[in-house]
């Protein structure tokens, strides 16, 4: 998920290159398979020493998106429309507060995305007399197409199916409301 926040949040540029860091720790933690590439747009936070060090250490491929081809990250463009700014829209937080209530929103809203809202995924595309038919699978949620995968251990499907276990959607989505209306 993106976070957009005012520049009074993170003051200096190696603050916000920091942030960006730290952020994909804590997404690597919460990842049930290894980060093997970031894909990131073209901004000073993104492309900088600091994360080009940590993906060469890692062993993660780094690739950016080309300047000013704004569909490179259609994809992650999609999921910031029908994810983010449905929950927060689009406005702008200025403060630590502010900040703190966001990434508590997205906390919620990432159990709440990944367990109970399915997805359907493209499996190809045909063109038949000049148009385009898009074929779709079976709409799953993105933690049954991880219990699905071969290249996920038995033991994180396990600690997955027992969070899935102890998660309610309706008191997820009723959190998410209430710290939206805080916002």
């Amino acid at each position: 998920m993106s976070l957009r926040v005012g520049r009074n949040v993170w003051p200096s540029s190696r603050k916000r290159k920091k942030a960006v860091l730290e952020a994909i720790l804590v997404v690597r933690q919460q990842l049930p398979f290894p980060l093997l590439s970031i894909d990131s747009d073209n901004g000073g936070e993104f492309i900088n020493d600091i994360l080009y060090r940590y993906c060469q250490t890692e062993q993660i491929t780094f690739t950016r998106s080309r300047p000013y081809q704004k569909n490179d990250q259609a994809r992650v463009k999609q999921k910031n429309w029908s994810v983010v700014r449905h929950a927060v829209e689009y406005d702008r937080f200025e403060t630590e507060q502010e900040l703190a209530l966001l990434r508590s929103i997205y906390e919620v809203l990432r159990l709440y995305v990944n367990f109970f809202q399915p997805v359907l995924k493209l499996v190809g595309k045909d063109q038949v007399d000049g148009k385009i038919i898009k074929r779709y699978d079976q709409a799953a949620t993105p933690f049954r197409r991880v219990l699905d995968s071969d290249h996920v251990s038995l033991e994180i499907k396990a600690r997955l199916t027992n969070l899935y276990l102890n998660l309610n959607p309706v008191a997820l989505r009723n959190s998410i409301d209430q710290k939206v209306a805080l916002l």
